[in-house]
């Protein structure tokens, strides 16, 4: 059988296609630092870590990072602690059997009164958030 130019040509490119496409190109999450290792962004709610007071003495304390944190909640039945992570609207968590999100509003997005004024709050719920002065 004669291999045409036109045959020839055809074949490099379908190889410089197909190895071309098997590339693994590194994700914005994966990009290297200066020492080569990874850098791995981290989620907008690491900047959530820490106390954020509600009324009446109740909080949430978000403890951890990288997508993952111990969530805290102080009602007034005491603290319960729960395990969270990240996801594109906030914390996501469960409790009592039912998916719960945390996530970034003004106090009047809470739903609580003595906190309407608030402008830096996370909330669960309306009527369960908390708030940094």
């Amino acid at each position: 059988m004669k291999v045409t130019p036109f045959c020839s040509a055809l074949i490099v490119l379908l190889t410089v296609v197909v190895t071309g496409c098997s590339e693994k190109h590194a994700s914005p999450a994966e990009e290297k630092g200066p020492d080569s290792t990874p850098v791995v962004n981290q989620p907008a709610s690491d900047a959530w870590l820490g106390k954020w007071d509600g009324p009446e003495g109740t909080f949430l304390q978000l403890e951890g990072g990288n997508g993952a944190y111990e969530v805290t909640i102080q009602n007034l039945d005491g603290p319960r602690l729960f395990h969270g992570r990240a996801v594109a609207a906030g914390i996501e968590f469960e409790r009592d059997e039912v998916k719960e999100a945390i996530r970034a509003t003004n106090g009047a997005a809470t739903g609580m009164k003595w906190l309407a004024d608030k402008s830096n709050c996370l909330t669960v719920r309306t009527g369960e958030g908390y708030c940094r002065d």
